[in-house]
């Protein structure tokens, strides 16, 4: 059991299933109380009720104030985890790429914006980003999804290292494939490069409460993406190949 996270208060966006899900009912599980935020009301109060939990449905940039009201005015934790799996190239429409910036960035810009003054105050806070591997790394096929992801997890590296000397704790993490329904609507792509590896969400939990433990900023489900990270800092051209390689292999499937 993880003692400081007894009676904690904790909110998990993007909660109503996929890695959401899991995480809250892991906090739930640990103790904490947990507000459970999805825009689909009816999938957020389904987890809440399973869990003990509250349920806060809305836009996940905007619930901060209503879920501290939730929890008693008090949050240690929170957790950014809604997320737009949003695909295509450099010609989605501008409407996509700008969802997927105000999802995956802004959001959890926003959340930190409202919850520091308190956090600092006090000398003590949580924040858990979800990334994914593709914000460390990239995605076939997926450029809003890529580029947003490398911005929340630059995000949270300058969260985590502007405030950690004031007792600010910051998580990143970053699976590659889980088998959720963003995972099933990555299509073609997603089967080639996720799929053969993908792990269940409860796997996501279970890596991060490991990481809390250690005190880690990055959290990798997937260990091998270490491996992959590495490669691509020290040989990024035989990266890249090796991607582009890819990149061709799943255009053939397209054809």
């Amino acid at each position: 059991m993880v003692e400081t996270l007894q009676d904690k208060g904790v909110v998990v966006t993007g909660a109503g299933g996929g890695i959401g899900a899991a995480l809250a009912r892991r906090f739930a599980a640990e103790g904490a109380r947990v507000v459970v935020n999805d825009m689909d009301g009816a999938k957020a109060k389904t987890v809440a009720d399973e869990i003990g939990g509250i349920a806060v449905p809305g836009d996940a940039s905007l619930i901060v104030r209503e879920a501290a009201d939730a929890l008693d005015g008090t949050v240690d934790v929170y957790c950014a985890n809604a997320g737009l799996g949003s695909g295509g190239s450099e010609a989605a429409p501008e409407e996509v790429w700008a969802a997927a910036w105000d999802v995956n960035v802004m959001a959890h810009v926003r959340a930190a914006h409202a919850l520091l003054p308190g956090w600092l105050e006090r000398g003590s806070g949580r924040f858990v980003s979800t990334v994914s591997a593709a914000g460390l790394l990239t995605m076939i096929g997926a450029a809003p999804y890529s580029v947003t992801k490398h911005g929340a997890y630059a995000f949270a590296e300058w969260l985590s290292l502007t405030y950690r000397h004031r007792g600010i704790k910051v998580h990143a993490i970053c699976p590659q494939g889980v088998r959720t329904d963003m995972l099933a609507a990555t299509g073609t792509a997603g089967d080639l490069v996720l799929a053969p590896t993908a792990i269940e969400p409860a796997a996501v939990a279970d890596a991060l409460f490991a990481g809390i433990e250690e005190d880690r900023f990055l959290i990798l489900p997937h260990p091998e993406v270490a491996a992959y990270y590495q490669a691509r800092a020290a040989t990024p051209d035989k990266w890249l190949t090796g991607m582009n390689h890819i990149q061709q292999k799943w255009e053939e499937t397209e054809r």
